[in-house]
């Protein structure tokens, strides 16, 4: 599950990760936009919740610099021992250079040489080294962790798929469909023993299907036009999103969520019933994801229910029993 969920504070999400444990959730994954920091959901998680796995998706290469991304990272694998596992990813133009002011300059290098960097810095080594985007001297974790953590890449496209296959220890998707995950992970070739593969799944639990359908097309038209989202699915082939495309260049934001089609917004914000949704994951794993991780999206049932509706959710989107999930 993606955490923290929305409309709950903080303080109050040690009641959510005992729900998550119980109703068969494995793992928790953060993320780093603009609500919280990637690190402190993890942080409570680990202190309230000892048996769930944490993992960030993701935390952005340019936002901070090397050596205090290794030291975060350090010390949650210190605080969950073998139960930790860092995503870093090049994030996007908007969040690193319009919100975080970093440039945003080579992000393929710029995560390669992170990627780098951190392998041989969460192993205690001292790291000395001219990077092809920055330069480290002489650094040293004083608390390298005694289990390294995983490092993940979220990657789109080959270049990065490929990167990730050759140098990390597993890779994470987003935004796309369970039909289009074998093409992403024919990128990959022959994985090696211990590669995950995460995916960030969009989740709308409610049979409201015209509710499901805007909010979805609110997010695909916020998302997938950046450019990099846009680049992914026209390498996939969704030629259904050109109307999109092109009535945001046109500065026609309203009519370019109008122009998502209702089959788009079906494949990429899965909707229905929690049992159902439940299902539709479920396809993802049958597709190559190890890791399928649910990112529930506000409905009117959540909204009317409160805290109670979304322990009663829970369960019913949780895996089977003995399953794998997120």
């Amino acid at each position: 599950m993606t955490v923290p969920l929305s409309g709950i504070p903080l303080a109050d999400h040690a009641a959510v990760y005992a729900a998550l444990d119980r109703a068969g959730f494995t793992d928790v994954w953060s993320s780093e936009v603009a609500g919280t920091d990637a690190f402190t959901p993890l942080a409570l998680a680990a202190a309230w919740q000892p048996r769930l796995r944490l993992g960030t998706a993701i935390t952005p290469v340019f936002t901070r610099g090397p050596g205090l991304l290794a030291m975060s990272a350090a010390a949650l694998a210190e605080a969950a021992p073998g139960r930790f596992a860092l995503g870093i990813g090049a994030s996007s133009p908007v969040l690193v250079r319009d919100w975080n002011a970093v440039r945003f300059d080579e992000p393929f290098k710029r995560t390669r040489d992170v990627l780098r960097f951190l392998r041989a810095a969460l192993r205690g080594e001292t790291v000395d080294e001219v990077y092809d985007t920055f330069t480290v001297r002489r650094f040293t974790l004083e608390r390298p962790p005694a289990v390294p953590p995983p490092v993940l890449v979220a990657a789109l496209r080959p270049g990065m798929l490929r990167l990730a296959a050759a140098e990390a220890d597993g890779v994470i998707l987003n935004w796309l469909a369970a039909e289009d995950v074998p093409t992403a992970l024919a990128e990959l070739g022959e994985r090696r023993p211990g590669f995950e593969v995460a995916a960030r799944i969009f989740v709308c639990p409610t049979e409201d299907a015209e509710h499901a359908r805007a909010l979805g097309r609110r997010l695909i038209t916020g998302y997938l036009t950046v450019p990099a989202y846009a680049a992914f699915h026209r390498w996939l082939g969704r030629t259904q999103l050109d109307p999109m495309w092109e009535k945001w260049a046109a500065g026609d934001r309203r009519g370019a969520a109008a122009a998502v089609p209702d089959e788009v917004v079906d494949a990429l914000v899965l909707h229905g019933t929690p049992e159902d949704c439940a299902a539709q994951v479920r396809r993802y794993a049958e597709h190559g994801v190890d890791v399928p991780v649910l990112a529930v999206l506000p409905t009117p049932e959540l909204a009317a229910g409160g805290a109670a509706a979304l322990s009663a959710l829970l369960p019913r989107l949780g895996p089977p029993t003995g399953a794998q999930g997120s």
